[in-house]
């Protein structure tokens, strides 16, 4: 593994104690001092802010609290990360927005992956399949730019990979949700649980 990117909800509520904030963290930690870096972006769960951060303080560890982008080097690919917290503000309106602010188009890099937290049309969720269409708090699938490679959300419990638009027509990018690692709801008792491997090349993804 050459990159761990967490999508979000480290926790399930703001108000932490520092003690359970440095018990969530450690594992991070963990991964950071094998040598991996690894990628947080605050989800609604932490207000889109993480609890006491200093304990999470690490050259190898990176967070997204604010739209920004992070360059690093792996295996001889220029990788580019960009992404933001949650946004609890009518990110529908807003995306556009806080992609730019994120500087992407300034960075040249072989690979550009954005990370989020955030519905985007087309993810489903629960055992009725309710599809994410046009709420406030949808991102327009129309409005994800074709030079990433793919976009990383958290936010969505279900495990999925978006490659179609509501009409059937193909994305520019595959939207890939690897869902929560552990079920939270009696809705996702017979959902498949854990974490997603991705490997990107000359703008590709395969999972």
């Amino acid at each position: 593994v050459d990159v761990v990117v967490h999508g979000g909800d480290v926790f399930d509520r703001p108000d932490v104690l520092p003690s359970l904030a440095y018990q969530a963290y450690q594992p991070l930690r963990r991964v950071a001092d094998a040598g991996v870096p690894v990628f947080i972006v605050p989800g609604n769960h932490e207000r889109s802010r993480l609890p006491h951060t200093h304990l999470l303080t690490h050259p190898r560890i990176q967070v997204f609290d604010a739209p920004r982008t992070f360059m690093m080097d792996v295996r001889g690919v220029r990788l580019a990360l960009s992404g933001f917290p949650y946004e609890r503000r009518d990110v529908r309106t807003r995306f556009r927005a806080l992609l730019q602010e994120t500087g992407w188009r300034d960075v040249a890099a072989d690979v550009h992956v954005l990370c989020v937290h955030h519905c985007i049309e087309g993810a489903r969720v629960g055992p009725q399949d309710f599809t994410f269409t046009s709420a406030r708090d949808v991102i327009r699938t129309a409005d994800l730019p074709p030079e990433f490679c793919a976009t990383l959300s958290g936010h969505i419990h279900r495990h999925q990979v978006l490659e179609r638009d509501l009409r059937g027509g193909a994305l520019p990018h595959p939207v890939v949700y690897p869902g929560s690692i552990e079920r939270t709801a009696t809705a996702e008792i017979g959902e498949p649980k854990g974490y997603l491997m991705l490997q990107l090349a000359s703008g590709a993804v395969r999972w």
